[in-house]
């Protein structure tokens, strides 16, 4: 087992103040350049959102914005077959109860814990940039939510506190969403879009 990475400092709780096209295309695609990811993000139309990650997983919606989407599994054959795959097909009743809500802090990690399988914060040895260089990185991927987000997840490593996440946890819980070994994600709510942060490894 590899030793943790270095300590990730002290997290300030100030969204950067706006966030631009470029900067956050960049930072989703430099922080997932080797996972097998789909990031995507559509428009909110319900008042149960989680309908709208189902939009999301069936590749139903573009990007409001028209920013950047990262779907590893475009050009999979399986997917003619069905444009969900690799998210098996579930009810909005199934897909609720496994998204638990995270806060801020949890969801930066989160982010950073998906860059590889495994959903680890050792992952981030995998990068040149220092681990706050990181964090800044997923701070520009959730300013785009704004302040008023709200963040659920289907992973357990549940903190000492209600609604944190402890990476320092040993071993991966999860509830799977998909047909591979292991599906980790993050979904990011706001009042006009819903953000899929989802990573798959088999």
């Amino acid at each position: 087992m590899s030793s943790s990475p270095a300590p990730l400092g002290p997290r300030s709780r100030t969204l950067v103040p706006s966030v631009d096209q470029a900067s956050w295309d960049a930072a989703v695609r430099h922080l997932y350049r080797d996972a097998c990811a789909y990031i995507a993000t559509g428009p909110r139309r319900h008042e149960d959102w989680t309908l709208d990650v189902l939009a999301l997983t069936a590749r139903a919606v573009p990007d409001p914005r028209g920013w950047a989407r990262v779907d590893d599994a475009e050009q999979d054959p399986r997917r003619a077959e069905d444009p969900r795959w690799p998210f098996a097909a579930h009810p909005a009743a199934y897909v609720a109860p496994r998204l638990q809500e995270i806060d801020r802090a949890g969801a930066e990690d989160l982010l950073l814990a998906l860059t590889e399988a495994g959903c680890t914060l050792d992952n981030l040895r995998y990068f040149d940039e220092s681990p706050e260089e990181l964090r800044d990185m997923a701070r520009t991927v959730l300013a785009r939510y704004g302040d008023g987000a709200t963040y659920h997840t289907n992973v357990g490593k549940p903190g000492s506190a209600p609604g944190t996440l402890d990476f320092s946890r040993e071993g991966l819980e999860y509830s799977p969403l998909g047909v591979f070994m292991e599906d980790c994600g993050l979904v990011v709510v706001s009042a006009t879009e819903v953000g899929l942060f989802w990573t798959f490894s088999d």
